[in-house]
């Protein structure tokens, strides 16, 4: 099995969650909420989530010089991720997120970018080498799309394969050019919808929408249905990898969570459709606890959860 060696470009923030019976409507304030305040951001959360499965994880990101950046950077040590190009920013503050959680695990966020705006292409000159010997970048949103775009340039010629989360997702179509160089592209039934314009709700409509995106450039597309798994699309093949129903508690991370349990299967040597599977494991482990990064299971919690399947 090849070496699981990972880098993730992308945002770290503060995620400060609380979690009440039901959402507020708008001008409404509910109370008798628990507060959690814990370390996300979706580049954040999927370093983690790889490394927490056993990979060898590099995570290129921009902090603040606060407090907050200071407890991130230290947790993602903590995680065995190696934090040497995690830049700081002396005049932005570190990414917070503000969250709402209801008692169905369903959740509302903002987020306050900061630092992670700043994250520019020049930035990534430090990182050319090590996303060239990776086995695979992981992207998302949360960070300038030419920053994006330009990892992912990075990486595909270099033969590296590039999972790409679209998220949070723009209104309308991916850039060509981001798309030919993306292996796996990875949104969510909400986020498919955004950028193709078909409304994904169930296997036949994610086919629809994973059709357009690969007729876009995407190698693969992978949608992820929630409980119901991943529809899996490439050239000349399509599956549905089943998934999970568990009793939901916060579904904040469950998107970063399945990426990072992707990401660490296919750098380890696993076959796409077993990658897929474990992701579906990961993410459902995920959403069985509050908070992002205190959601992410280990290896050990995975394969356990795997016996039960």
């Amino acid at each position: 099995m090849n070496t699981p060696r990972i880098v993730v470009v992308g945002s770290s923030n503060t995620d400060m969650v609380v979690k009440s019976d039901r959402l507020p409507a708008a001008g409404e304030t509910v109370t008798g909420g628990q507060f959690v305040m814990a370390p996300g951001g979706k580049g954040a959360n999927q370093a983690v989530a790889a490394a927490r499965l056993g990979a060898e994880v590099t995570f290129v990101a921009k902090v603040g010089a606060d407090m907050f950046g200071d407890q991130a950077v230290e947790g993602y040590k903590q995680d065995g991720i190696l934090t040497d190009l995690i830049l700081r920013d002396s005049e932005l503050h570190t990414g917070v997120a503000l969250i709402l959680v209801d008692g169905a695990g369903e959740n509302l966020i903002s987020v306050a970018s900061g630092a992670n705006h700043a994250l520019t292409p020049g930035d990534l000159d430090t990182a050319v080498e090590r996303i060239r010997s990776a086995s695979v970048l992981m992207l998302q949103l949360e960070c300038p799309l030419d920053t994006v775009t330009h990892a992912a340039q990075i990486a595909a010629e270099a033969g590296v394969a590039v999972v790409f989360d679209p998220a949070p997702a723009p209104d309308g179509p991916l850039d060509a050019e981001l798309l030919r160089n993306i292996t796996f592209l990875t949104p969510n039934e909400t986020e498919a919808t955004r950028l193709t314009g078909v409304q994904v709700t169930d296997e036949n409509s994610a086919q629809a929408a994973a059709e357009r995106l690969l007729a876009a450039g995407a190698s693969h597309v992978i949608v992820t249905l929630g409980s119901k798994g991943a529809l899996v699309a490439g050239p000349g093949e399509s599956i549905l990898v089943s998934g999970h129903t568990v009793e939901a508690a916060d579904s904040t991370a469950a998107g970063d969570a399945f990426n990072g349990g992707l990401a660490a299967g296919l750098a380890g040597g696993m076959s796409l459709p077993d990658a897929v599977a474990q992701a579906n494991r990961v993410g459902a482990l995920s959403v069985t606890r509050l908070g992002a990064q205190p959601s992410l299971p280990t290896a050990d919690e995975v394969r356990r959860f795997a016996e039960f399947c």
